[in-house]
């Protein structure tokens, strides 16, 4: 019995893991963001689930999965219009919104691939669904899709969203130069206790040495 209820178990998490690489390749597709954004960002996401462990109680599956659900975050802007996604310009007002509601959209999406994978109940299913929901919540009450504050937003989506920020300042875009981690950092500890969680920005600052290593191992491509 117990060996049937882990086969079970390896079967779905091998089962989930196929179909995150499937959407997470769609996704790229669909979004500008690249995959070396992708590599860093969860790599960064790991880095500060494994520095808050401690405190948080978190276990060495936790992170994992993390680590594994955290290139998923925009998921939702696979629904998206490309003239709103690839727009060069600032967004008008009605433009925003639209644009805000992919964390919806990405929550709807996670709910549609667990639920057509039999997958309602697997036990980190909702790490996934609250990094698609939640990445876009600020610690004050000010982000989407629902003004959530501080604890409120679950940890993992905090993670997420200081990882992702960083990744996204300190890479080059075509609106944008890549900021110098110095720069990066010193805006991160602006946002803390404001828009971003104060523990996982210092959790991140604190291991500077291992995100440069993650840098340097996950450059952008010049070619795209």
């Amino acid at each position: 019995m117990i060996s049937l209820l882990v086969i079970n178990e390896q079967k779905s998490v091998r089962t989930l893991t196929a179909a995150i690489k499937t959407t997470g390749h769609i996704t790229h597709i669909r979004d500008p963001e690249t995959g070396s954004h992708m590599d860093r960002m969860s790599r960064f996401s790991r880095l500060i689930a494994s520095s808050l462990a401690e405190k948080y109680k978190l276990d060495d599956d936790y992170i994992e999965h993390v680590f594994m659900f955290s290139p998923l975050h925009d998921i939702g802007k696979i629904g998206i219009p490309d003239q709103i996604l690839l727009k060069p310009g600032k967004l008008t007002e009605e433009e925003t919104r639209i644009m805000h509601s992919h964390a919806q959209k990405g929550r709807e999406i996670i709910d549609e691939l667990l639920k057509n994978f039999a997958l309602d109940d697997f036990g980190y299913a909702d790490i996934l669904r609250n990094i698609a929901a939640f990445h876009h919540e600020a610690v004050n009450g000010s982000g989407y899709p629902e003004g959530r504050k501080g604890e409120q937003i679950p940890l993992e989506a905090r993670i997420v969203a200081v990882a992702d920020v960083f990744d996204a300042l300190t890479s080059r875009r075509p609106y944008k130069d890549a900021w110098s981690n110095d720069s990066a950092f010193e805006t991160l500890q602006k946002m803390a206790g404001e828009k971003l969680d104060a523990e996982c920005v210092s959790a991140l600052i604190e291991n500077r040495t291992q995100v440069e290593k993650i840098q340097q191992q996950f450059k952008e491509d010049p070619l795209g």
